[in-house]
C-alpha cells in the first residue's frame, strides 16, 4: 500500500501540541484524565492499586506453576541507573496506541475488552528452531531483568521508564537464525472486536508491523518487554509483550506482539508505508535531523513539563553508534 496518504491521526493539531498548562500543572493533567477532586483521586488510586495487585497476583500464580520467580525482577545497573524515573501514572496514562484511539489519555479507558491472557507468540521465519510459545513460557525460560531506559517519542516528548524483560539476543540464540536472515519483522494483534481503533482508521495497513536489522535486534540494548514499574505490562502499554528499542523513536517499539519473523529483505512497516518521508525504517533519535513538521532538537519531559535537549541516539551512542558507522 505504498500510495496511502490518508493520515487522520497524525494530522490532528492538538495531538502534537499539548497545552503548556497540562505539562506544568499536574492537577490539570490529572483532570484531563478524568480525575476531579481529592476524594475521587484517592478512590481511583485505590481501584488502580487493586487492579494492579490482582494482575500481579495472577502473574505470581502462573510463575509458581513453573517454579520461576516473578515480578519484580532485579534491576540491571548497567544501563543509566541514575536517571530520574518518570511517575508511573504518566507512563501508564499517556500512550500512543492507535489500535484503540489517537487520543493518548483515552487509551487506558478503551482497553477493557482487550484479552491479553492466554497469549502466544509465533517465532519463526529463517531460523533453525522455530517455536510457538506463550508469554508465561518465555518468562520462565529467559533471563528476566529490569532496565531503566529513556523513551523518546517521535512527537518530541519523553519519559524515563523501568521496563522488565529479556535481551532479544537471548531469544535469537535459542531459535538460531539462518545465514540468509538479515532482518527481524514484528507483527502485532488484529482484533477489531476488541480494539475500536481498527474501525476508526480503516485505511491504515493493519496489523501494525515493525522491523529491525538483525544486528540491531542482536544489540544488547534491544529488550523484549513484558513488564513495567515492577509489574506485568498494562494493556495500554502493550500487554502482554512488546519491544523496547531505546535509541530509536517510540513507534519502533511495537506493542502486543503475536509474531516475530526473521526475513531476508527489509520488511514493510506501518508508518513507513503511510509516510516514508516522515517515518523511515531506521528512525534513530537524532536532534540534528528534524521531522518534516517539527524540530527534534529538544523534547518535553511528560511528567515535569521541562524541555530538555535531545541526545543523539537518545543518549545510547556508546552502545549503538558503531552500528551506523560506514566502512
Amino acid at each position: 500500500m505504498p500510495n496511502i496518504i490518508a493520515r487522520p491521526g497524525w494530522f490532528i493539531p492538538e495531538k502534537f501540541v499539548t497545552p503548556e498548562k497540562a505539562y506544568h500543572n499536574r492537577r490539570e493533567f490529572l483532570r484531563q484524565m478524568g480525575f476531579t477532586g481529592i476524594g475521587l483521586m484517592a478512590g481511583m488510586a485505590g481501584l488502580q492499586y487493586s487492579a494492579r495487585a490482582a494482575e500481579t497476583a495472577g502473574a505470581t500464580n502462573s510463575a509458581a506453576s513453573t517454579g520461576k520467580k516473578t515480578y519484580p525482577f532485579p534491576r540491571n545497573p548497567t544501563f543509566n541507573p541514575n536517571l530520574r524515573i518518570s511517575e508511573e501514572e504518566y507512563a501508564t496514562g499517556y500512550n500512543n496506541f492507535y489500535e484503540f484511539t489517537t487520543t493518548k489519555t483515552r487509551v487506558k479507558l478503551l482497553v477493557g475488552k482487550f484479552v491479553t491472557s492466554p497469549w502466544e507468540v509465533e517465532i519463526g521465519g529463517l531460523v533453525e528452531k522455530p517455536m510457538k510459545v506463550s508469554v508465561d513460557e518465555l518468562i520462565a525460560m529467559m533471563p528476566m531483568e529490569e532496565r531503566l531506559y529513556r523513551f523518546r517519542c517521535v512527537e518530541a516528548w519523553s519519559m524515563v521508564v523501568p521496563w522488565t524483560g529479556f535481551p532479544m539476543s537471548k531469544l535469537l540464540e535459542k531459535i538460531v537464525p539462518k545465514s540468509e536472515a538479515k532482518f527481524v519483522k514484528f507483527t502485532t494483534f488484529m482484533k477489531p472486536d476488541q480494539a475500536p481503533g481498527f474501525a476508526t482508521l480503516p485505511e491504515y495497513p493493519w496489523p501494525y508491523t515493525e522491523g529491525l536489522r538483525l544486528d540491531e535486534a542482536m544489540n544488547p540494548l534491544t529488550l523484549v518487554t513484558t513488564g513495567i514499574y515492577g509489574k506485568p505490562l498494562p494493556k495500554q502499554n502493550g500487554a502482554p509483550i512488546r519491544m523496547i528499542v531505546p535509541w530509536k523513536y517510540g513507534y519502533k517499539s511495537i506493542k502486543s506482539m503475536v509474531k516475530i519473523e526473521l526475513v531476508a529483505k527489509q520488511p514493510p512497516t506501518l508508518w513507513e508505508t503511510l509516510a516514508p518521508e516522515e517515518y523511515p525504517f531506521e528512525s534513530n533519535v537524532n536532534p540534528k535531523v528534524p521531522h518534516p513538521r517539527w524540530s527534534q532538537a529538544t523534547e518535553r519531559v511528560v511528567d515535569t513539563g521541562n524541555r530538555v535537549n535531545t541526545q543523539l541516539y537518545n543518549g545510547y551512542g556508546e552502545y549503538v553508534a558503531k552500528l551506523y558507522t560506514k566502512a
